[in-house]
């Protein structure tokens, strides 16, 4: 499991990581915001010593309130932004469909202490 910060700061600036904000960004803020959330998984993911042919991946998404928020507004931009990451350091070989054969969102509720995405890489056998 990896946790998933639901923004990146970079700068002074936070930046929340959802596909309405992400349409709205120059593209090269863009590209900086995607740096700063591959240093922040770097860690998590480097700690897997396996690399995976294929998965299926899952998303999890703890909000820090009730707000009403659409699951797929907020998973996309996880689900580029680490399958990515999982690409440069080497997790899986490309982030394809014939390497990730499926991906599921999910809400887990409301999580005050701890609002993030929880993502779950299952390998394929």
């Amino acid at each position: 499991m990896f946790k998933s910060p639901l923004s990146v700061t970079v700068g002074k600036r936070k930046y929340i990581l959802n596909l309405n904000n992400y349409r709205n960004w120059h593209y090269r803020v863009s590209n900086f915001i995607k740096i700063a959330y591959k240093k922040i998984m770097r860690e998590q993911i480097i700690k897997v010593r396996k690399a995976f042919n294929k998965v299926y991946m899952s998303y999890t998404v703890y909000r820090d309130s009730n707000r009403k928020f659409d699951i797929g507004n907020v998973c996309s931009i996880h689900e580029k932004f680490f399958e990515d990451a999982c690409v440069e350091y080497g997790l899986i070989p490309d982030d394809k469909a014939s390497v990730i054969q499926a991906v599921h969102y999910y809400n887990g509720g409301v999580d005050k202490e701890n609002p993030c995405v929880m993502i779950e890489i299952k390998e394929v056998e």
